[in-house]
C-alpha cells in the first residue's frame, strides 16, 4: 500500500526564481511522512511513550520539474524493510495534473530515545505499535 498526501505550495515556499526552494522538497517529505505514521496510528505520543523516535539518516533529492505558487502537489511514501537497523523510504512528487516533479530516497532508522542508538528490527517494533500496518509497508 503506498499513502499519499496533498500539498499545497505556499508563496513564502519559493525561491527567487519563483519556484519552491530546495529545502522546502524536505519539508513536505517530513509532512507525508509524519501523515503517513499519524494515519497508521503511529502518533508523536505512541513513539514517545515506545521510547523510539524516526531518524533520518540519508536523503537524496532528484528534481523533475519545478513546483510554483498555486501548484498542488501529491508527496507518497512507499518503505522498503530489510533486515538490519535501517529501512527505505521513497517518496514521489506529483502534481494534481499527473506530471511528475521530484523523487525523494532516504535511509532511516528507530532511535532508542534513551541508548541513543538504532533499534534492531525496526519494521517489528513499528508493526507492534501501530493499528494500521498495512500503510507502513507492514
Amino acid at each position: 500500500m503506498v499513502f499519499q498526501a496533498r500539498i499545497a505550495v505556499r508563496g513564502y515556499e519559493l525561491d527567487i526564481q519563483g519556484h519552491v526552494n530546495q529545502a522546502v522538497y524536505l519539508q513536505y517529505g517530513e509532512h507525508a511522512r509524519w501523515q503517513c505514521f499519524i494515519a497508521a496510528g503511529v502518533t508523536p505520543d505512541v513513539l514517545v511513550g515506545g521510547g523510539i523516535g524516526p531518524v533520518v539518516l540519508e536523503t537524496t533529492i532528484r528534481y523533475l520539474k519545478e513546483l510554483r505558487a498555486g501548484d498542488e502537489v501529491d508527496v507518497s511514501c512507499r518503505f522498503i524493510w530489510g533486515t538490519g537497523k535501517t529501512f527505505r523510504v521513497e517518496q514521489d512528487f506529483t502534481r494534481i495534473d499527473g506530471t511528475a516533479v521530484a523523487v525523494v530516497t532516504g535511509t532511516a532508522g528507530l532511535l532508542d530515545r534513551t541508548t541513543r542508538r538504532l533499534v534492531p528490527a525496526p519494521a517489528d517494533r513499528l508493526r507492534s505499535l501501530a493499528d494500521e500496518p498495512a500503510l507502513l509497508g507492514l
